[in-house]
């Protein structure tokens, strides 16, 4: 498709994850864009880009990983200026969308947060959102602009599928995660498992049984994210008090506390398999035998798609080339 005539394409970051917004720069083949972010004194947010964006096609690169509220506030932030230097379609690049869990009144007076978030991002001035995995996909209906929601499979397939797993059984560490840990199941053509869990609070769960058979096969764990690992440890327990052989955990975002630290640590889980959806750290990586797969080539084909006003509809494909 003959691009010559659209907007120039432009990439910032912000300072959430520089090195990911360096690596979809790469892959797309342009220079990452100068913006100075940095904070005041007082902890004030301070943007300025220094370059002109008059007409172009804006897209900012910045997950709401923790600290969720300084990210969020500095997108918003490089957004507005972004919207005041002229920039003809600003796209907010979120490969983790943070509130994700609060999006519904599960208690009485409580907020739905992820509906707040995504007026504030719209209001701000953004045109389109690209972000990867939400934990609700009813989500994508809280913004009244376009939503461009991809997928993590086609990336984490591609890594398991070079490695021999088998005899292989996919479990769900809960009831919601079926629908995702069916698709890695019929894509790896092997059996599926759930367990079933009750919240006990906002960091303990109870991972009462387990519905399907896992004896003597190695067990891989989807789930789209964890921030206690919780429920990845206690069904990685009640997988191996059933039969199972080794286990694995695959999880897009790896939003890890010290409490998860600890308990992927102490638990059955040999290998967590995650993506560079938000910042790692070395003692991450070492204490939670992490193995952190790349997804800079995944958005870099949805920008790159957005901007020639392409359908990004065949990365949901299991066997998209990325």
């Amino acid at each position: 498709m003959d691009t010559s005539s659209r907007p120039e394409l432009k990439i910032f970051s912000g300072s959430a994850h520089r090195d990911l917004a360096q690596k979809i720069a790469d892959y797309i083949g342009i220079p990452l864009g100068d913006a100075s972010v940095k904070a005041f004194p007082d902890g004030e947010t301070s943007v300025r880009i220094n370059e002109n964006i008059r007409g172009r096609d804006v897209f900012i690169v910045q997950p709401t990983c923790p600290p969720v509220n300084h990210n969020l506030m500095e997108l918003l932030v490089l957004v507005d200026a972004a919207r005041r230097a002229s920039a003809a379609r600003i796209t907010a690049v979120m490969p983790f969308f943070g509130y994700a869990r609060q999006d519904r009144k599960d208690r009485p007076r409580v907020p739905i947060t992820a509906k707040l978030v995504a007026n504030l991002i719209t209001a701000a001035g953004v045109n389109r959102v690209l972000t990867v995995d939400l934990h609700a996909q009813q989500i994508q209906g809280f913004f009244d602009i376009p939503v461009d929601h991809l997928y993590a499979l086609p990336v984490f397939l591609r890594h398991l599928r070079t490695r021999d797993m088998s005899p292989l059984a996919v479990v769900a560490p809960d009831v919601g995660g079926i629908k995702v840990a069916d698709s890695y199941a019929k894509a790896l053509h092997t059996r599926l498992a759930t367990v079933a869990k009750k919240r006990m609070s906002d960091t303990e769960v109870d991972s009462s049984y387990l519905i399907g058979d896992v004896e003597g096969c190695n067990v891989l764990l989807v789930d789209d994210l964890t921030t206690t690992a919780g429920t990845i440890t206690s069904a990685a327990r009640i997988c191996k008090e059933h039969g199972a052989g080794s286990v694995s955990a695959a999880v897009t975002h790896a939003v890890l506390t010290d409490m998860a630290v600890e308990r992927l640590r102490d638990s059955e889980i040999g290998e967590l398999i995650t993506t560079n959806s938000i910042p790692t750290s070395k003692a991450q990586l070492a204490d939670c035998r992490m193995t952190v797969l790349c997804i800079a080539a995944l958005l870099g084909e949805g920008i790159k798609r957005i901007h020639g006003d392409e359908s990004v509809s065949g990365l949901f494909n299991v066997d998209a080339v990325i």
